[in-house]
């Protein structure tokens, strides 16, 4: 079906984890970090700040959107899913601490930037995570647990019970009551009535998730890690921090092959010269990778010209917004995320103001633009004195490449479709109320120091909230960053605070 003709989705409220009310105080410890879905959608897991990894999983355990239907027929459903999935609590567990470097003199945070999962073995689940220096392979398994219970003394039982008991044990061989539960009670040695003394015995076995972590990439990085993404070989993976790219092999932990550095051999030269704010696999060719700039540029290199790919293969820019530059322009202009559609055909990219499509085959300007915070453009100096402008949105795709969805502040999740005939798209606020679709002023933040900011000639502290004025009131704990779309279905989950929510169409 041509993309113009399809009607644009309706978006509904599906469900909500950690819900809180207004009043509710939210500790740093437990806002949500980051968001990812598996590549099949039957699990999808959360870090938070506090160095925690949370997973769920699809009710029936199975992947809800597609299990009846071959690839041909969700093309001939226009890839709607009939049934959408729900998801339940899995389980979770602690991935880093916070630690301390004493050579540097440098606190390292435990908050979780990014999760990648991995290729699924033996029925295990293999998750990558990590905080600003140390990448952990985990591996997630289920198992039967025995639960057991504590059995009443026996002279809490009626007289007619331990007659009972007393008759049935000598019916079963091992001289041991039993009952249809699964529960016993043992007799005493020589006596046909229970010990007067409560036992302990096994009720039954559950299933249990339990994680174990089973490589740990550490020292490898100088700057903040802000990017993970597992190569299409099943074997490889990038890590990014400010100035360098890694490649390593899932299987190898001390070591790693360094395949781009942007790093000045004088440091103090780092000012106004850009930095790397994301990298992305392309989603087919394994050689290909994909990296974001805070001046706006999105480089594609391919690892098989050189052993350092410095010299890019192909620079992206849109040539029309570096025209007449600001300083205050150069800064909304970073690019803060960068994905790729499962054929590979394209690149989404979110700036502070706009969310961008790219075409691989042209480079000179992106094939759509999505305004965001165009409505802030007038606020720019405000929102740079109060460190808004800093704040880093995320944006996803859905499976078939035509729908694009990100974040703003008054925790409003903004959905696109390409080729619609508008460019308005639909506004969700994530909140409890799941009828909730509203367009209200937006807003801040406390912004840590990064390299990213040191760039651009900021040096100074920012401000925990304030506002630019009465009709753009700024809350530091009202933005929605972080989102992933399910890649079988239209299903969308986005964090606000420590709530996860999900919405379907």
């Amino acid at each position: 079906m041509n993309p113009a003709t399809r009607q644009p989705l309706e978006w509904k409220f599906s469900q909500v984890f950690g819900e809180r009310s207004s009043d509710d105080e939210i500790q740093d410890a437990d806002r949500i970090s980051t968001v990812e879905f598996d590549k099949s959608g039957d699990y999808v897991a959360v870090g938070d700040r506090g160095g925690r990894i949370v997973i769920f999983e699809t009710k029936d355990g199975k992947n809800t959107a597609d299990q009846h239907y071959s690839r041909n027929q969700l093309e001939q459903l226009d890839y709607v899913s009939l049934n959408h999935p729900e998801y339940r609590y899995k389980t979770e567990f602690q991935s880093h601490e916070p630690e301390f470097d004493y050579l540097k003199s440098l606190e390292i945070e435990e908050k979780i930037n990014k999760l990648k999962w991995c290729t699924s073995l033996s029925g295990s689940l293999f998750i990558l995570s990590t905080n600003d220096k140390t990448i952990k392979l985990w591996k997630v398994k289920d198992r039967k647990v025995k639960k057991a219970r504590e059995i009443d003394s026996p002279h809490q039982l009626l007289s007619s019970e331990n007659t009972l008991l007393s008759e049935r044990s000598f019916m079963n061989e091992q001289g041991i009551p039993s009952f249809a539960n699964g529960n016993h009670v043992e007799s005493g040695a020589n006596s046909i009535f229970p010990s007067q003394e409560p036992r302990s015995k096994i009720a039954n076995y559950e299933d249990t998730a339990y994680a174990r972590c089973r490589r740990v990439y550490a020292h490898a990085h100088d700057f903040n890690i802000n990017s993970l993404s597992n190569n299409s070989d099943g074997e490889t993976f990038i890590s990014a921090d400010d100035l360098r790219i890694n490649l390593w092999n899932l299987e190898v932990s001390n070591q790693s092959f360094n395949i781009i550095d942007m790093k000045p051999s004088n440091m103090e030269e780092l000012t106004g010269n850009e930095v790397i704010t994301s990298a992305e696999f392309h989603p087919i060719h394994c050689n290909l990778v994909a990296y974001s700039s805070s001046r706006g540029f999105i480089r594609l290199v391919d690892m098989r010209q050189s052993a350092l790919c410095d010299y890019s293969a192909r620079i992206f820019q849109d040539e029309e917004c570096h025209g007449s530059r600001s300083f205050l322009t150069e800064i909304v202009a970073s690019i803060t995320d960068i994905k790729f559609p499962v054929d590979g055909r394209h690149i989404l990219s979110r700036d502070y103001m706009n969310l961008k499509l790219w075409d691989m085959h042209m480079d000179s300007s992106p094939v759509a633009t999505f305004k965001i915070h165009e409505h802030l453009r007038p606020k720019l100096c405000d929102l740079y004195n109060n460190d808004s402008i800093f704040d880093k949105f995320e944006c996803c795709l859905s499976g078939d490449g035509l729908h694009f969805a990100t974040g703003s502040y008054s925790n409003l999740l903004r959905i696109f479709f390409h080729g619609g005939g508008s460019d308005e798209g639909a506004t969700i606020e994530a909140s409890k109320d799941p009828n909730s679709i509203k367009n209200r002023k937006p807003l801040p933040r406390a912004r840590r120091s990064s390299l990213s900011n040191l760039t651009r000639g900021f040096y100074k502290q920012g401000h925990e909230s304030t506002s630019v004025d009465g009709e753009y009131s700024l809350n530091s704990s009202s933005k929605l960053q972080h989102l992933a779309w399910h890649p079988c279905t239209y299903l969308i989950a986005c964090a606000s605070g420590n709530s996860l929510f999900f919405y379907h169409a």
